[in-house]
């Protein structure tokens, strides 16, 4: 099934957006590329939290994307590693304004855009080489546990990339060796915001995005598979009730859907 077609004010709203995005993007990401790594992480990170605010209630008010929180009370105030869900853009900000301040696991090319890419760096993500595979988790344990123990939560995307409404990919590994190796609980975070904002889209879609917070998962004396087997299940039931609420749920096949209960 394909995406319904937009009327002409979406199309218009969307560009509205885009254009608030582009600027906001240019202006905090050079804002913080020059002044990060000058003042303390937790201002840096204040800044970032302003250029979301700014995307989510442009968002909001221009293109008619809100947003709704299911659990609220499971929103720890300690260190977590946060396991979510990645249909879209949309969450890497809202996320951000919800949760604890944290730290992303991202690729390294996306240090490499201009402007963004500058005033993400001085962020301090841990950004890993998605090819250098064993390596790659090795370092992302390392960084992982130099943040937590500073404070930060780290914010993972287990699947590794934005996935189709419906659809599911293979749960990586790195996040639950992560939380294994330093006992540090698993929140997980389900939201259908790729039904409304769609990747790779230019349109953004009107509605109400539903988030799902779940409640932590101890990880103490646990294996890393037993935590990314409790985390998947959590996420993809979750997933399975609130999915098809957005005009893109037909991106993803509801065979597509079948399958990855029983995968």
């Amino acid at each position: 099934m394909s995406r319904p077609r937009p009327p002409v004010s979406i199309y218009l709203r969307s560009a509205l957006f885009w254009c608030v995005f582009f600027v906001n993007t240019t202006f905090f990401g050079l804002l913080i590329a020059i002044v990060g790594w000058l003042i303390p992480s937790r201002w840096s990170y204040g800044l970032a939290r302003i250029w979301c605010f700014i995307n989510i209630y442009t968002l909001r008010f221009v293109c008619g994307l809100r947003w709704r929180v299911e659990g609220r009370s499971n929103i720890p105030t300690s260190p977590h590693i946060f396991f979510s869900k990645h249909q879209s853009t949309w969450e890497t900000m809202a996320l951000v304004m919800l949760l604890a301040p944290q730290v992303h696991v991202i690729k390294r090319e996306l240090l490499r855009i201009p402007g963004f890419g500058w005033g993400y760096s001085a962020m301090r993500p841990i950004a890993i080489d998605r090819a250098a595979g064993r390596a790659a988790v090795e370092q992302m344990v390392a960084q992982g546990r130099e943040r937590l123990a500073a404070g930060w939560s780290v914010m993972i995307f287990p699947e590794g990339t934005r996935v189709l409404p419906g659809r599911t990919e293979r749960y990586r590994m790195g996040g639950a060796i992560l939380a294994t190796e330093t006992g540090v609980p698993v929140l997980p975070i389900a939201h259908n915001a790729g039904e409304f904002w769609p990747r790779h889209s230019f349109v953004k879609w009107p509605g109400t995005i539903t988030v799902v917070i779940g409640e932590s998962i101890a990880t103490a004396g646990k294996t890393a598979d037993a935590v990314n087997a409790e985390a998947r299940a959590w996420l993809e039931a979750t997933m399975e009730r609130i999915g098809g609420a957005g005009p893109c749920a037909a991106d993803g096949n509801p065979a597509d859907r079948a399958s990855a209960r029983h995968s």
